[in-house]
């Protein structure tokens, strides 16, 4: 992709981010009784199958909302060197994210105060925890 937009892998791996969820014992029992058939191979299995198809089922409305939001879809990486170019220009980002936003670890607070005039990531934000302090009133 181009511009520092990646896609993401539809997969697991080490880029995942750990949800937890309540469910009803009935609806527990329903996902161990397929699981137990060997239609899933386990309740993970059956849980991110049930979100994928979701997924798939608004993909449509998701595409035209990810245009109509100019959002960067997958993964967006900001090295140090992007955002002292953004700042030699003269200009700030606003980032708009559906996926991964990260900022280096080497990206001071001031720096990121100095370059990033709004973020907004539907999904994760990987930045060090004094740049998250930093950006947290431009959060939205």
């Amino acid at each position: 992709m181009s511009d520092g937009v990646y896609q993401l892998r539809p997969r697991g791996g080490s880029e995942t981010e750990k949800v937890t969820i309540n469910l009803g014992y009935v609806d527990l029992g329903h996902i161990d009784l397929l699981v137990q058939d060997g239609f899933y191979s386990n309740r993970t299995d059956f849980i991110r199958t049930a979100i994928r198809n979701q997924i798939e089922r608004h993909a449509e409305s998701t595409r035209q909302s990810v245009a109509r939001k100019s959002l960067d879809l997958g993964l967006r990486h900001f090295t140090r060197a992007d955002l002292e170019a953004v700042q030699a220009a003269g200009q700030r980002l606003d980032i708009r994210v559906l996926g991964l936003a990260s900022i280096a670890a080497d990206v001071t607070p001031e720096l990121a105060r100095a370059t990033i005039a709004s973020l907004s990531v539907l999904g994760a934000l990987q930045a060090s925890a004094p740049v998250k302090a930093a950006l947290a009133d431009r959060m939205r």
